[in-house]
């Protein structure tokens, strides 16, 4: 832990507001694609590559910002990819053309990546033990919240402002970001714990990173986990509404008692994985995703899906997914000490990519069946089980 600094609970919120944007960024306009493409007289493949570019950037800033924070200090690095961020954010919201969106789209992509990648840097700078669990449970509580709220807030501002209202929004939300970087959040690495070999040097911590097992084990886990989750979000809307025709409240219901999922996971974790430890916890987060997804894949396979059954698999695998994102990064990121926001960036850019190649698979059979979610999340499932069980990595040297 750095000397004279320390995580106080104003500083942690601080963390969890500005890793949340990220998230929000991604989803909170999806429910304006079809009126930002009739506005801007634009086909719908070139509205969904405002996403794709997005998600480029955010996965691509994140492997150049985290070696950089590394070499030159967090706080530096924060602070400028955040004031880039607010100001495409603003430019945004008065896009004339679809083509200038997706090149902003792009460039708040590689600096939001900041956010969330440096938020868990930071707090594992500042924290160490029981701290530093309940730091990254917090965190990956927000992370994992912002695909559950962020569309359905975005509707609801949509239907009263448009979808530019939503873009405005989101800038009013990065400006805040950013002002709050600036205000609030200090300098977690003094210069005599940088690396002093040069940008160069930095940027091949990711080999040394890459080679360490545990490193290479718990980001893989921290990927697929979340991809199982995706896979349930990304399909949600046309298994709860097509599939199993529930009302637009209990479809509501169902899409809260995930997000309610994520929130208690954490919320239990914090307070037992200090004294259970967090591998431990860890093991049970992917026990409990292999179940959820396997029972989701019989329901579907058989028939059986009915819309309480939906609705508790979601929960348990929400529940599962919020264990295995904030126990995979703490026991990642022990391990990257001596490069710690690499360490971060590929925990975050694997989670996009992982994430990003889930998403679409789900739909590749139609919107008539539950069975490609079902199946795309126990796979994901599968591989962080296999590979969790296979990671024994050897004990950090004392410091």
């Amino acid at each position: 832990m750095t000397a004279g600094r320390r995580l106080t609970p104003g500083l942690l919120a601080a963390l969890g507001f500005i890793t949340a944007v990220g998230p929000f960024a991604v989803d909170m306009y999806l429910p304006s694609f079809t009126q930002i493409g009739t506005d801007l007289a634009a086909p719908a493949s070139s509205v969904q590559l405002t996403l794709t570019a997005f998600l480029i950037g955010i996965g691509v800033g994140q492997l150049i910002l985290g070696p950089l924070s590394d070499r030159f200090g967090r706080r530096p690095v924060l602070v400028i990819a955040l004031a880039v961020f607010a100001a495409s954010g603003v430019a945004m919201a008065f896009t004339p053309t679809v083509e200038v969106f997706i090149a902003l789209r792009l460039v708040q992509g590689l600096t939001g990546a900041a956010g969330m990648m440096l938020a868990r840097a930071i707090a594992v700078d500042l924290s160490e033990g029981e701290t530093a669990v309940r730091a990254l449970s917090l965190i990956a509580m927000l992370v994992g919240l912002g695909p559950l709220i962020a569309p359905p807030i975005g509707g609801a501002v949509a239907a009263i402002a448009g979808w530019r209202g939503v873009l405005g929004v989101l800038a009013a939300i990065s400006v805040a970001m950013f002002v709050l970087a600036v205000a609030v959040v200090p300098e977690s690495l003094p210069p005599e714990k940088r690396h002093a070999g040069g940008v160069a040097g930095a940027f091949a911590r990711y080999g040394t990173l890459l080679r360490d097992g545990g490193v290479r084990g718990y980001v893989t886990v921290f990927a697929f986990g979340f991809a199982a989750m995706m896979a349930y979000i990304s399909a949600s809307p046309f298994v709860g509404q097509t599939v199993l025709r529930m009302p637009p409240l209990v479809y509501a219901f169902g899409f809260a008692a995930g997000a309610a999922g994520i929130v208690l996971s954490n919320l239990v974790n914090a307070r037992v994985a200090p004294r259970v430890g967090v591998r431990r916890m860890l093991l049970v987060g992917v026990a409990l995703s292999v179940v959820a997804s396997v029972a989701l894949a019989v329901l579907a396979l058989t028939g059986a899906l009915q819309p309480a059954t939906f609705i508790l698999c979601a929960f348990v695998l929400t529940s599962a997914t919020g264990l295995i994102m904030s126990n995979a990064s703490a026991l990642a990121l022990a391990r990257a000490a001596a490069a710690r926001g690499a360490g971060a960036a590929l925990l975050g850019s694997s989670q996009f990519l992982v994430g990003a190649i889930a998403s679409p698979l789900v739909g590749l059979w139609g919107e008539d069946t539950a069975v490609p979610m079902a199946l795309v999340a126990l796979v994901a499932s599968a591989v962080a089980a296999v590979v969790v069980l296979l990671t024994r990595p050897r004990p950090l040297p004392a410091a």
